[in-house]
């Protein structure tokens, strides 16, 4: 089989109608742009799927979690079971601009990232006045902590869309612990840790179907995994032989050709 250029990784928990929409889109954009593409569909124990099932093709996939774990166990699983060279996973509504994906596939194969990820805060996004004050005020403290305390006044660790390297997602994803929505921050934590390339892209969102999201307890639920996210680093949990050798291999080749 030839190997994916592309893995496209969609979460979903009770929202199969919508799954089955943007899967149909993805297959009738993804051809026109890169010839080797698969997508994958995470089903978090919310189910559908029997009465909305998604399109009959060989690269869609379904993958079902016999009970919801969370949106950050979805994409784990999603991620390592995916082929692709580059994987990106996304909210089940595609809510930004599709053509963010070739763009975020190409700084990974031929600008040399480990990771591009979507940040609300750059110069041409458009994001918030599609969400409502609350929400974004809340947003803003919370990104301002995480920011403090774990990515070091890093950029927006929450946007919801990131592309990985494959081999990088293999050995990343391996580390991410946390299931629920602070697995952003876990993923871009560790990225950081690890010294990986970071690409940020300005994005755009376009359609929102509406979130599980409860601010002010998930808020709270994401404080406590932050505080795991710290204390996993202390105990020394997040060493990576894989990663190191990636990083190891992609240097002795860098000073090859400069020797060269």
């Amino acid at each position: 089989m030839t190997v994916p250029q592309l893995s496209v990784i969609l979460p979903c928990f009770r929202g199969a109608p919508v799954a089955v929409r943007t899967v149909e889109a993805l297959a009738e954009y993804l051809p026109t742009v890169i010839p080797h593409w698969e997508i994958i569909v995470v089903d978090d124990g919310g189910g559908g799927f029997d009465i909305a099932p998604l399109p009959d093709l060989p690269h869609v996939r379904l993958i079902t979690h016999d009970r919801n774990l969370g949106k950050g166990a979805a994409v784990r699983t999603g991620m390592l079971a995916a082929q692709g060279t580059v994987r990106i996973f996304t909210d089940v509504d595609m809510p930004y601009d599709r053509e963010l994906l070739p763009l975020m596939a190409e700084y990974i194969t031929h600008n040399g990232f480990h990771l591009v990820i979507g940040d609300r805060r750059l110069p041409g996004s458009r994001y918030a006045p599609a969400t409502g004050a609350s929400r974004r005020a809340l947003s803003a403290i919370a990104s301002g902590v995480v920011g403090s305390l774990v990515t070091g006044g890093f950029f927006d660790t929450q946007c919801g869309i990131k592309a990985v390297r494959g081999d990088v997602a293999d050995a990343l994803f391996q580390l991410v612990r946390t299931r629920r929505f602070a697995f952003d921050v876990e993923v871009v934590y560790l990225a950081l840790k690890h010294g990986l390339d970071i690409k940020r892209v300005p994005v755009r969102l376009r359609r929102n179907f509406g979130s599980s999201v409860r601010p002010f307890r998930d808020a709270a639920r994401s404080g406590v995994d932050i505080l795991r996210i710290k204390l996993r680093q202390v105990r020394g949990e997040y060493r990576s032989p894989q990663l190191e050798e990636i990083l190891r291999s992609e240097s002795s080749s860098a000073f090859a050709r400069f020797e060269l």
